[in-house]
């Protein structure tokens, strides 16, 4: 069996169930808003380099996205649940298959973490009172992510869940060190330094015990990075059969509980239970608490309004994930919901989280209400219109789909 070819049609395949949705990517509405906030960035971005705030923390600033940037790390291996049984005699050769994966996913990150890189070093070498060279820090970058990969996939074949998740944190914490060693200790003192970690951190995966291949917790990673890019296409079409992850959550047990058990209010029930399990909550809660800090450490100058009203565009794209949710449930068509309910219940929850977002992660800016009070509250003013803007989206959308079931 050739396990390199095996692995290419199920990529091919995987890629070839993706482009008929293409031609409607191109099509949506919220691709070229997408486009208009990528060149309204552009020009804010180029106003900031022309009068860059004093006392921008850019240090801060480059850590808090870099970290991400460099320790995050996936790999798509394309395994399926019949792999237990048809591969499983291929155990010994499956380096062959999952040594592509590998390399396309550190391909790809590194990639990504270059643009990253590249955006913010015109800011960075402007306001650094001692910047490090560009060639420098990709490679270091390049090795910590080397290294986040690496530490990934170690942690995939622990036997034990309890170790692999301690692990997952070590690997976020060496991570943060080499990155902040690197931009604030001098360069050959940085470098001894990250040698000696990463050198620690890789004997340190060798101590627990793995599995020769963690077939169940591969093909559960798989599940979930497939559905992860169903996820980002439902950003602009429908997409049928989308699989749900489903999240314990016990402090958010209580979030909906108090609605009253009507037939109006049951979808609404329904929904910010799902909003609380699944996926969406934790992407939003991210993104929300990268704003805050962003926002905080950045809250005296112009950058925190620019900021904050990019992430907040960001978190109204995410919320509008919610309308997918439980779009094509059997029982829904069974339970008898008043005609109209789900769409105007999705667009009031969506709309409530959105301005509560709208004013959760711009709380940072009040520090500065007695001193720049007109700027605080014009952004305060721009992002409640962000959110009213969505909302009439939402609704003319509604509208437009209520049209064509007539």
């Amino acid at each position: 069996m050739d396990l390199k070819e095996l692995r290419r049609q199920r990529r091919s395949r995987f890629t070839g169930s993706l482009i008929p949705y293409a031609g409607y990517i191109i099509q949506s509405g919220v691709a070229m808003v997408f486009l208009l906030v990528l060149i309204m960035f552009s020009a804010w971005y180029t106003a900031l380099l022309r009068d860059i705030p004093a006392g921008l923390p850019i240090r801060w600033i480059m850590f808090v996205l870099l970290v991400p940037a460099a320790v995050h790390s996936s790999f798509r291996t394309y395994l399926q649940t019949p792999d237990t049984i048809f591969l499983l005699p291929q155990g010994h050769r499956m380096r062959e298959y999952f040594a592509p994966s590998w390399v396309s996913g550190n391909v790809w990150k590194i990639l990504r973490l270059a643009f990253v890189l590249i955006t913010l070093w015109p800011l960075y070498i402007r306001t650094d009172v001692s910047p490090k060279n560009l060639l420098a820090t990709l490679l270091v970058l390049i090795l910590v992510k080397l290294l986040a990969s690496y530490g990934l996939w170690r942690e995939t074949a622990m036997l034990s869940r309890p170790a692999a998740a301690g692990y997952t944190l070590l690997r976020w914490a060496v991570g943060g060190l080499m990155v902040f060693a690197w931009f604030w200790q001098p360069s050959i003192r940085a470098v001894i330094f990250i040698l000696i970690l990463g050198a620690a951190y890789a004997a340190a995966l060798a101590v627990p015990g793995r599995h020769a291949v963690a077939w169940e917790r591969l093909i559960t990673m798989e599940k979930n990075q497939g559905t992860r890019a169903l996820m980002v296409l439902g950003w602009f079409v429908d997409i049928p059969g989308r699989e749900q992850r489903v999240y314990a959550r016990r402090y958010l047990s209580k979030w909906g509980s108090g609605i009253h058990w009507t037939r109006g209010t049951a979808y609404r029930f329904l929904l910010t239970k799902s909003f609380a399990r699944g996926d969406i909550f934790g992407i939003v809660l991210r993104i929300a608490l990268l704003d805050l800090f962003l926002v905080w450490m950045t809250q005296d100058s112009y950058l925190a309004s620019g900021i904050y009203l990019v992430f907040l565009f960001l978190l109204g794209v995410q919320l509008t994930a919610l309308r997918k949710l439980h779009s094509e449930s059997f029982w829904l068509t069974v339970y008898p919901l008043p005609e109209g309910s789900k769409g105007r219940e999705t667009i009031r929850l969506v709309f409530r989280c959105h301005l509560a977002l709208a004013l959760l992660t711009g709380l940072p800016l009040l520090l500065q209400l007695g001193e720049r009070l007109l700027p605080v509250l014009g952004t305060f003013a721009c992002g409640l219109l962000l959110a009213y803007l969505f909302r009439a989206a939402a609704v003319r959308k509604e509208a437009r789909a209520d049209e064509d079931d007539l």
